[in-house]
């Protein structure tokens, strides 16, 4: 025998009734159905309530009359769906019994209207209305597909106490009622009969009607399949089940097969929906399973709530959330060691009615802290001011504090008892992602772990943990990328390229997030589409195909970046903008990690360089810029890791500009220095104007960088360069005038070259780092020296340590292009997916 019990939006539309019909007349339930209770259409409650309240507000009121409005579309929402399953003489009875029903109601209106005054106890009256329209309703459409039916309104039966909008309901009466009733219905005579019950409703002990508040329908289900003793009891709704989160917060979040008793009150407690703790009781007691099924996907499995669920895949069961908490602190000395100090504080609050959601105190006994609804939380002040009035006037105790705007996490699961690290992961999950946790609370069951959050960091808190619990197979980033010029866009293509092959081998999504280029930006936290992010960003228009772009500010970037809350969030920076690294520092403070190839951070000031990389490393908020120095060469995670391992760089030797690697590498005394300049131009190995490259600054910051990943404290003004070309090139007025200034330095470059190749040596531009010192010359290097094995636009670094004293460590390759210094920034995105294990 089954009970089963249809929620608002079932019963609220012809395609959930005929639903509903297709479920009571399917060979799994056919003849098993003793009772169904629904609820009333959705909306209609909140409608009802909203009635009354304009009722109750006068004739004086500007509002007055509007109440009639709102009957009259109760009447044609009935009526239309009364008119979509019944004809002729079926549709004139149940009409006549909609408007005998809307009769009532509009006398108790009028009374309303008359008195202007709404008490607890008729609002009870008018909000039970929505329950019997659609359970008479429901009973007659069942009756004419031939399903045998009759209407029972439930108020005789279910009796509660006196507390009016949420009335408790008083088993031992109830179920004797309940059982008596069905009685009849037990016999042979009777079976098959379907009795349509209205559910949230019941009466006190003088007959007045009441209410079972929040999920009310669902408990009274549950009241009847405990007073039945059925088989089972099925709640069918507009959701699959219970999913392991919210979906409208978690987007990945799944449904759960089967769930304990306990497990489920504990997620309904913090917040899940789907199923409110007081349902869970009576069939708890009576050992019932409860099933979640959805009416418009009768063939989805749905969750089953049992006394003892197996162990599943994973060590929590789900994850919930309240959304908006108050956090009341209690503190002082006057509170250590003091007997029956906790006794006194809550039972204050109890006297007035106060509901505790989560409590936490501190082994000193200094401090108590508790979470109440903010509605709440004037009237909790008020009850320990009165009282502890005598403890706060003598100081004994501080005055009470309310800290709002606060919102629960709690991750849920019988599995977390045999697991360790459950409560390391989850906070990991909350610090990685910049989540500051005000309060933490666990029972001694270890069936959940509680933190308290500031409400606008639910949603990342919930995505972060969530992923942290069921797809930590997966390492998500969300990426917003700034720059989109050669170097962000080769990269933005080759995150297109490899998203897919990233997501189904290696278990990594990188999401772009947000994306900005020197004009306009864009977001969509879903993930942008990177075959259309230029034309948007050119502004080129594509109506309908996602957000569209917007002009470009770094401060409204970045506000935007941090609003957005998303979890896993990592910023990359593809200019070379002085403005773009110097909003490093806010940036990590949020908690986002940052990959660069920019390297004006790095050899900007030193205190600025030591702030980003110790803040970096003290916090565990990735700082990588691998791609700042030889591009996608591993030169400064190798620096790093010779440190950490304990060894000691004496020497770094290194040829770090790609431009005048290809410079000197070709001159060979078959092209003119001028001409080498020219062909490396025409390569695209320059800047537009190549000065910029044979100044020297470009290597000069590099050298710095690799300076200071040695440990030393060193300025760019520090470094020593020596000036390939003299001032008369630089001061020449444009780039032309430039060559003609390069062309007169042709024979002095060709002498020095034929000297040079005289001893057997070849002219390179090399940096060395020694003794606390960095240095940039133009030197002649013997046949021996590895930087003569160099060709076009590499690099090379010579490293010289403890370990590589005899035969130093060489890297060498690329070191510049668009390709490889945007795989080493994608290589980097990729290291901070790895961090989130």
């Amino acid at each position: 025998m089954l009970v089963l019990k249809f929620g608002g939006t079932s019963v609220g539309s012809p395609a959930g009734i005929e639903n509903i019909i297709g479920i009571l007349t399917g060979k799994e339930r056919a003849g098993r159905v003793a009772a169904v209770v629904v609820s009333a259409f959705s909306g209609v409650t909140d409608a009802l309530i909203a009635a009354a309240r304009l009722a109750a507000a006068g004739n004086l009121s500007p509002a007055a009359g509007e109440w009639k409005g709102r009957i009259r579309e109760l009447r044609k929402r009935h009526r239309d769906t009364g008119a979509h399953f019944l004809k002729g003489e079926a549709l004139r009875e149940a009409l006549a019994a909609l408007d005998s029903t809307l009769g009532e109601l509009t006398r108790i209106l009028e009374g309303l209207e008359a008195l202007g005054e709404l008490s607890p106890c008729t609002l009870d009256r008018v909000m039970a209305f929505g329950e019997r329209l659609s359970g008479a309703l429901l009973t007659r459409i069942l009756v004419n597909r031939g399903i045998g039916a009759s209407y029972l309104d439930t108020r005789p039966l279910i009796k509660t106490g006196g507390d009016f909008g949420r009335a408790s309901f008083i088993p031992a009466e109830t179920y004797i009622n309940i059982r008596r009733e069905f009685e009849p219905d037990r016999k042979a005579e009777g079976r098959g009969k379907i009795r349509v019950c209205t559910g949230f409703i019941g009466s006190d002990a003088e007959g007045r009607t009441t209410t079972l508040g929040r999920g009310g329908s669902d408990l009274s289900a549950s009241i009847f399949g405990a007073a039945l003793g059925a088989e089972e009891i099925e709640i069918w709704t507009d959701v699959d089940g219970i999913l392991t989160a919210d979906p409208k917060l978690v987007k990945n979040s799944f449904r759960i097969e089967e769930i304990s008793y306990v497990e489920a009150m504990e997620l309904s407690h913090f917040g899940a929906k789907v199923i409110y703790a007081p349902t869970i009781r009576p069939s708890m007691e009576a050992g019932i399973p409860i099933s979640i099924r959805n009416t418009f996907k009768p063939e989805s499995g749905g969750t089953r709530i049992v006394r003892k669920a197996p162990p599943g895949d994973y060590p929590v069961r789900g994850i919930s959330s309240m959304n908006n908490v108050a956090l009341i602190r209690v503190q002082g000395s006057g509170m250590v060691g003091v007997a029956g100090f906790s006794s006194r504080l809550f039972g204050a609050l109890a006297r007035r009615g106060i509901n505790i959601v989560l409590i936490t105190q501190s082994s000193s006994e200094y401090s108590i802290c508790f979470a109440v609804l903010p509605e709440d939380a004037p009237a909790a002040l008020a009850a320990i001011g009165d009282e502890f009035y005598r403890e706060i006037n003598s100081a004994a105790i501080e005055n009470p504090v309310s800290e709002e705007g606060l919102s629960i996490i709690a991750v849920v699961g019988a599995g977390m008892k045999r697991s360790s690290g459950i409560s390391g992961k989850f906070f990991y999950a909350l610090g990685r992602n910049g989540v500051n946790v005000v309060a933490i609370a666990q029972g001694s069951s270890e069936l959940n772990i509680s933190a308290v959050v500031a409400r606008q960091d639910e949603a990342k808190a919930l995505n972060a943990v969530h992923e942290a619990f069921f797809l930590s197979t997966v390492r998500s980033v969300n990426l917003f990328l700034v720059g989109l010029g050669l170097i962000g866009g080769t990269l933005a293509d080759q995150i297109a390229r490899q998203k897919e092959i990233l997501a189904a081998e290696h278990k990594i999504r990188i999401n772009l997030a947000g994306a900005a280029n020197s004009s306009r930006m864009i977001f969509d936290g879903a993930g942008l589409n990177v075959k259309k992010l230029r034309p948007l960003l050119s502004g080129a228009e594509t109506k309908g195909e996602g957000p569209g772009a917007e002009p470009y500010s770094l401060p409204a970037f970045i506000e935007r970046m941090k609003a957005m809350n998303l979890p896993n969030t990592a910023f990359c920076d593809c200019t070379a903008s002085d403005d773009v690294s110097a909003a490093y520092g806010p940036i990590i403070r949020s908690s986002i990690p940052i990959v660069t190839p920019n390297k004006r951070a790095n050899s900007g000031e030193l205190a600025y360089y030591r702030d980003l990389t110790g803040y970096s490393r003290e916090r565990g908020i990735p700082y990588l810029y691998e791609t700042t120095v030889c591009a996608g060469l591993p030169v400064i995670s190798t620096l790093r890791d010779l440190h950490l391992s304990g060894d000691r760089v004496h020497r770094i030797e290194a040829v770090l500009s790609g431009t005048l690697s290809f410079i000197f590498n070709n001159f060979d005394g078959s092209k003119t220095f001028s001409a080498l300049v020219r062909e490396a131009k025409a390569r695209g190995y320059t800047e537009p104007d190549p000065r910029d490259d044979l100044n020297a600054m470009d290597a000069a910051r590099k050298a710095l960088i690799l300076a200071r990943e040695c440990g030393m404290d060193l300025e760019f003004s520090s470094v020593a360069v020596e000036a390939i070309l003299p001032p008369a090139c630089f001061k020449a007025k444009d780039v032309e005038s430039f060559f003609a200034e390069l062309e007169k330095l042709d024979g002095t470059f060709e002498k020095r070259r034929k000297e040079a190749e005289g001893r057997g040596e070849a002219l390179r531009y090399v940096a060395i780092i020694e003794e606390g010192a960095a240095r940039l010359s133009l030197r002649p290097e013997p046949g021996g020296s590895p930087f003569r094995s160099l060709v076009d636009s590499d690099n090379m670094v010579v490293i010289t340590s403890d370990r590589y004293s005899k035969l130093p460590m060489v890297i060498k390759g690329p070191g510049a292009g668009a390709q490889v210094t945007a795989g080493g920034v994608f290589a980097d995105i990729v290291r901070i997916a790895r961090t989130l294990v």
